[in-house]
């Protein structure tokens, strides 16, 4: 389901790397969602205000700044939004990378938050664990989040540990688990299904 952070997400990655495609982007000059203009002129659309738009563009040109970041993102042998598909753990799965370095030998990702301070650990509580397994499996290259805090604009590289990945992995193996419970399982019944640990 779209939401506002989404939206502010789908823009900042456009603005970087398909900049041609801003145009695609509704904009409305209200001061928020809950107007009646906003209302009237979006249709129940959910559309990017003209606010989030001008801060979104204010942090793509912080970034885009920054030499180190600049150059990761445009290096010289590099791929935009770039697809794969490989068996993992018994499984297909598919990706998008934001960035594959081939200089740095690096896929990159490109993350946006209200708190970059808190970034360590709101990526394990969104999975980006999981995500930087299936990536350096897909693409074979290291992964690093460039991220960039909505408020203050600070810039923050995150790159991944060994733990990291080895926390990823076990999700990816869960999940694949619970895969072929609900979708490989003559007869299973999903209403039977809980999780049982001990705390």
């Amino acid at each position: 389901k779209q939401n506002p952070n989404f939206l502010v997400g789908g823009y900042f990655h456009t603005a970087i790397l398909e900049p041609e495609k801003l145009a695609s982007f509704k904009i409305v000059e209200a001061t928020s969602r809950n107007t009646k203009a906003y209302k009237e002129i979006t249709g129940g659309e959910m559309c990017l205000l003209q606010s989030e738009a001008d801060n979104t563009n204010l942090m793509v040109d912080k970034l885009m700044a920054n030499d180190i970041c600049r150059d990761l993102i445009r290096g010289t042998d590099y791929g935009h939004n770039t697809k794969t598909v490989k068996e993992i753990e018994g499984a297909m799965w598919k990706g998008k990378a934001d960035i594959i370095n081939h200089d740095e030998k690096l896929v990159i990702d490109l993350k946006t938050t209200g708190d970059i301070d808190r970034f360590q650990w709101s990526a394990k509580k969104f999975n980006y664990d999981s995500q930087a397994y299936i990536y350096s499996q897909l693409f074979g290259y290291e992964m690093l989040f460039i991220v960039i805090d909505k408020k203050t604009h600070q810039i923050g590289m995150f790159d991944c540990s060994p733990k990291f990945y080895e926390t990823g992995k076990d999700k990816v193996k869960k999940a694949v688990e619970v895969y072929d419970l609900f979708y490989k399982t003559d007869d299973f019944d999903p209403s039977q299904y809980f999780i049982n640990k001990t705390l």
